[in-house]
């Protein structure tokens, strides 16, 4: 009996890993986050900022990204809290406040992380954080849920390819209905 409701709640403790996990690489990462931080990589002015932290000290890098990315925990944490407590606009407002800051956080990861490797205890924090991603990843329950992730996007294109083939090709009926009420509307407006 203690057996089966150990590797139950184990089983769910994976389970909502897995699904934070998905939610916040799916959806908040590939679907806003990596084109802002795409966008936000590409400004010239940040390549000049690039070649500024080039020459700054590791310390004051370790500094200015710890202080940036306690920043951004903690208004994802002041998001949650709104929301449950019913304030759910307003959560997922700065939420959606807090992920360019995060975009901008990425970047500069990237940009220094030779720099914030220098530090033992960051590169051995960073390393077990990649350790248990992997992990997370190669749970069966991850790879059984992806897998219908990717079929039911795949199902959602194919219905959109559909939908737009047959109400919005060049000459579907859909669209010379359009086209001929437009012009008519058109045409009693000219006569006005």
């Amino acid at each position: 009996m203690f057996n089966t409701i150990k590797r139950k709640s184990i089983t769910l403790l994976q389970l909502l890993l897995v699904l934070v996990f998905i939610v916040f690489e799916e959806i908040i990462w590939e679907g806003i986050a990596k084109p802002i931080y795409t966008y936000v990589h590409a400004l010239k002015v940040l390549q000049k900022v690039e070649a500024w932290l080039q020459g700054v000290n590791a310390t004051v890098i370790l500094v200015i990204f710890v202080v940036m990315l306690a920043s951004v925990e903690v208004l994802g944490l002041y998001a949650g809290v709104l929301f449950v407590s019913g304030q759910a606009a307003l959560g997922v407002m700065l939420y959606l406040t807090k992920i360019p800051i995060a975009a901008f956080t990425f970047w500069m990861f990237r940009v220094t992380e030779s720099k914030l490797m220098q530090f033992g205890w960051f590169k051995w924090l960073y390393e077990k954080l990649m350790q248990a991603i992997d992990w997370l990843k190669s749970l069966e329950i991850y790879q059984s849920t992806m897998k219908r992730l990717k079929s039911t996007k795949e199902k959602i294109k194919a219905w959109l390819k559909q939908l737009k083939a047959k109400y919005f090709a060049k000459e579907s009926p859909f669209v010379k209905k359009l086209k001929r009420l437009y012009s008519s509307i058109k045409r009693a407006l000219k006569r006005d």
